[in-house]
């Protein structure tokens, strides 16, 4: 805000306007505890009426508090990592904070390192990392950063990690194909350099194991609709009469092959999603699927690392499986 010589307002105006010192507004801006209400109402009543804008740099520089989080994130074009932001930022500005973003290539531990870098020079108060790659965390491992770091979408496999139990996620999955009266259930996995992946693939296995019942086949692909479209062909040529497939959009992809083929859903092959997508409950069949909370995901962790990175006793977010139209019974 700017008054009408086109100066910038500061802490002198809103001092000049409510009659108090400027120090005394700097204790309000501060949220120091020894000022008296009626005193900080007055002073917040002036910034009110001048437009004033605290200047978070400034804060910082006063009380080494930013009140700004970090978020580094790789792959955020995936639905789990952006939805995660969105609900970290959401999280965040409901405790009284912001975020900051910076982006990486997991590929690329420089990279990883100059955003970690990027984020610090902010004066974060801490970092979440939403980076589901087991690189990223390795990276981390080497680097003194200054500040607390949570991990999300880690999948078990960080100490400073909070998460959905993404096993027990793929166990309800099988388990409902099982029940249904499925044997031979095929895997459609996800990349093999994603830490969720991995504990999706064995949670498939772990399920099958305590039913008594063997893998039929695994395709592992990119967790887009086009490999799931083109994982076809194998699944069918294998057998399958049901597959769990590792995420939402190969699910739709597979379905959208099956019936390009001829192949009825869910008469002829039984199909089973993750991750809820928003477009899950309008495909055709309606799409059976795992749900993962990902806004009480965003809320643990931000809490946690507020709280200075206490997150490694945090339990696991127990998934919720979805039913719908995409599962039958077996045919004869």
């Amino acid at each position: 805000m700017v008054d009408n010589s086109g100066r910038a307002v500061g802490v002198r105006d809103v001092a000049a306007l409510a009659g108090v010192s400027r120090q005394t507004v700097s204790r309000v801006l501060n949220e120091h505890p020894d000022v008296a209400d009626a005193t900080r109402e007055r002073v917040e009543k002036a910034m009110g009426e001048l437009g004033y804008r605290m200047n978070n740099a400034a804060r910082a520089l006063g009380t080494r508090r930013s009140r700004t989080l970090g978020i580094l994130a790789s792959d955020a074009l995936q639905f789990g990592p952006s939805r995660s932001i969105a609900a970290i930022e959401a999280s965040a500005r409901a405790a009284g904070y912001w975020v900051s973003a910076a982006f990486a290539d997991a590929d690329d531990g420089t990279s990883v390192a100059a955003a970690v870098d990027h984020l610090v020079a902010q004066g974060v108060e801490g970092i979440l990392v939403v980076a589901p790659h087991a690189r990223t965390l390795r990276m981390l491992d080497t680097m003194t950063v200054g500040v607390p770091i949570v991990t999300l979408h880690s999948a078990g496999h960080d100490a400073r990690g909070v998460g959905v139990d993404q096993a027990a996620g793929a166990r309800l999955a099988v388990g409902a194909l099982a029940d249904a009266g499925h044997t031979r259930i095929a895997h459609l996995a996800g990349p093999a350099d994603w830490l969720e992946a991995e504990s999706r693939a064995e949670g498939f296995a772990a399920e099958l194991a305590a039913r008594g019942l063997n893998p039929l086949i695994t395709v592992v692909g990119d967790w887009t609709a086009r490999a799931g479209f083109e994982a076809a062909h194998a699944l069918r040529d294998a057998g399958a009469t049901a597959v769990f497939a590792a995420n939402d959009q190969m699910a739709l992809g597979l379905i959208g092959a099956l019936h390009a083929a001829g192949v009825e859903v869910p008469g002829e092959i039984s199909v089973v999603g993750f991750d809820d997508l928003p477009e899950a409950a309008y495909a055709w069949p309606r799409l059976t699927t795992v749900r993962q909370d990902f806004d009480e995901l965003a809320r643990r962790a931000v809490a946690a690392v507020i709280a200075g990175g206490a997150a490694a006793s945090a339990e696991s977010i127990m998934p919720e499986l979805v039913v719908r139209d995409s599962i039958a019974v077996p045919r004869a």
